[in-house]
């Protein structure tokens, strides 16, 4: 089954799940597909968790009590949610490889850099080896890339960020990896008893 990882660098729960599936492409062929998550969101007309003041408070604390649970460096950059675009772009441009994605990451996550801007991002660029970074945002294989990203997002039904996707299954939030691949090596459970009455349970609409 093809795997595929959609995922957004303003996402610190991407962030967290970003060391499994570095392992897991070590093993198994994984489709990187960096996607603007504000696009995502405005397409599903929902609002983001930062957007609500009291949800934004606890997804923070809590996003940063997973990394200290799990060992894993988190410092919030100067600014979130912050604009992703140049760093989205940057991926694209610099091959969204292993990397590439990594980097980027511990540039925002690791070291909480801004990332916001091509000036930001520069001398992350030049260790990426792309010089002229406004030149490599601005290309238009660039945006296209990205953007063919998100119209597979769209065709795949993803509704949000970090979503794995394995075959026609999502798998959504960092917390649902071990999900993931229990259904990774056992396809048929979806098939089977009350994991395939699921998929086909009706919606029941109270009365109010």
């Amino acid at each position: 089954m093809p795997i595929a990882w959609y995922f957004d660098f303003v996402s610190m729960f991407s962030w967290l799940q970003w060391p499994a599936i570095r392992e897991l492409a070590e093993k198994r062929e994984v489709t990187l597909r960096p996607i603007l998550l504000g696009a995502l969101l405005k397409q599903m007309d929902q609002r983001g968790p930062a957007e609500i003041s009291r949800k934004r408070e606890f997804t923070y604390r809590y996003a940063l009590w997973r990394a200290r649970r799990d060992g894993v460096p988190l410092r919030f950059p100067p600014a979130h949610p912050f604009n992703p675009l140049p760093a989205l772009r940057l991926c694209i441009a610099a091959g969204t490889t292993l990397d590439a994605v990594g980097s980027i990451f511990e540039w925002i996550w690791a070291h909480g850099r801004a990332a916001d801007t091509a000036e930001a991002l520069a001398p992350l660029a030049a260790s990426l080896g792309i010089d002229d970074l406004h030149a490599a945002l601005a290309a238009a294989e660039v945006k296209a890339a990205l953007q063919a990203n998100f119209e597979e997002a769209m065709r795949q039904q993803v509704y949000g960020v970090p979503t794995l996707a394995i075959g026609d299954e999502l798998f959504w939030g960092s917390d649902a990896h071990a999900f993931a691949m229990d259904y990774l090596a056992h396809p048929e459970m979806f098939a089977e008893g009350e994991m395939a009455r699921l998929g086909a349970l009706p919606i029941g609409l109270s009365r109010l």
